[in-house]
């Protein structure tokens, strides 16, 4: 049995220099209750390395420099995506389709998952969207404060992607339970434990989409030939783990910096209150400003890298945080501008190469409509004085705590 818990550090490889090692847990970095950002900029300094080697979790590289980040995540060539995370025995078990399977094997199975995300399915979304965000909207306007990520980031993507697969909502405390521990190992389930407990809860659902498909998310995927053939039930279910896993969390994470953001930005939410055509373009920048993805991959063969040579068989992490806050990427990261001109692929919030996420465009759509129905339904709101924001590492970083308070009407 594998733990998910932080293992013991291991003896440190021969082709590690000295100077590159650093004491660097990535599910707990000093410092991230209180700001997850700061954490992770800890390991950027001007001048210095843009490589770097903790023991923590098993051992692993960190790419620290921007370009370094930018481009490792980009080769499909030298590094795979088998390993899914640093976490040991992880990947082994999960076996996703298609996040830990490489060009060109991942291909036909990506292009299968694309065509569930087709725009033409994600465009008709956008009223439901806006009910279930109205919906939660009614239940707190009167009070006067809410809890954001409790009482509203962490329900609706939730709820809306169990709507998309087909499954009860009101399974979403159980399901959450399950992304955290993926997301946010504490050692309280094993690697083998976490995967049967997800396979055991799919298993229903996914036979019924198997015998007689449906119009959600999951039957529309299964419906596309891999090569000419029906899936097999092993790579349905590790199709639907990983699909499953994937929007449990990250969605809800940015909700919640979004949030954060205009609590204590009472400028910006005036700005856009007056100019709602703005807030796509405010929803890019906030989501280029706030990353909080990060991905591991294994390295099939040496790879050198501001002057250190990676080998055959290690780990490297990629924070995107340390790509998109890195001001030789972007002039004044830390700064949000809601002119800035962005391509929509040059950051990596979303990812970059052939795993870049496959639901960015439905992920981009809820924050554009949380945005514009928060704004538009409540008057100036801000953090609560009395409570802390409060924050979490891991694979997806997140507020944990975003206490709000207006003035009720």
């Amino acid at each position: 049995m594998t733990s998910l818990a932080t293992a013991a550090p291991p003896a440190i490889p021969d082709h590690v220099p000295p100077d590159r090692i650093v004491d660097f847990d990535i599910f707990q970095p000093a410092g991230v209750e209180e700001d997850y950002f700061a954490a992770w900029l800890a390991l950027q300094r001007p001048g210095g390395p843009d490589l770097v080697w903790t023991p923590r979790n098993g051992g692993h590289w960190i790419a620290t420099g921007g370009e370094a980040v930018r481009q490792l995540w980009g080769d499909a060539a030298a590094l795979s995506s088998e390993v899914l995370a640093v976490t040991p025995g992880l990947g082994d078990v999960m076996r996703f389709i298609p996040l830990q399977l490489d060009p060109p094997e991942h291909g036909p199975y990506r292009n299968a998952v694309m065509r569930g995300f087709a725009s033409s399915h994600i465009a008709p979304l956008e009223p439901q969207v806006v009910a279930l965000a109205n919906d939660l909207i009614d239940g707190l306007i009167g009070r006067g404060t809410c809890e954001f990520v409790e009482e509203f980031a962490e329900v609706l993507p939730v709820n809306l992607f169990l709507t998309l697969i087909g499954v009860p909502t009101e399974d979403r405390p159980r399901l959450r339970v399950f992304g955290k521990q993926l997301t946010r190992p504490d050692g309280s389930m094993t690697v083998e434990e976490l995967a049967q407990a997800v396979d055991d809860y799919l298993w229903p659902f996914l036979q019924q989409r198997l015998e007689m498909p449906g119009d959600d998310l999951f039957s529309r995927i299964l419906s596309v030939p891999i090569q000419g053939r029906a899936w097999t039930v092993d790579e349905a279910k590790r199709m639907c783990r990983n699909l499953l896993f994937g929007g449990l969390d990250t969605v809800a994470a940015m909700l919640g910096m979004v949030a954060l953001h205009l609590a204590r930005n009472p400028a910006d939410q005036a700005r856009l209150r007056a100019e709602p055509d703005l807030i796509p373009a405010a929803a890019d920048e906030l989501m280029r400003r706030y990353p909080t993805v990060s991905v591991s991959r294994n390295l099939v063969a040496d790879v050198a890298v501001d002057g250190v040579e990676m080998k055959a068989g290690d780990l490297v992490y990629l924070p995107s945080v340390l790509h998109n806050l890195d001001p030789r990427s972007f002039d004044a990261p830390q700064e949000v501008r809601f002119d800035r001109k962005l391509n929509a692929v040059k950051h990596t919030t979303m990812g970059a190469g052939p795993h870049r996420c496959v639901g960015a465009g439905l992920a981009r759509m809820e924050v554009i409509v949380v945005m514009r129905e928060w704004l538009r339904r409540l008057p100036p709101f801000a953090l609560d004085p009395d409570r802390p924001v409060t924050m979490k590492g891991g694979n997806v970083g997140a507020c944990t705590a975003v206490p709000l308070v207006w003035q009720p009407a």
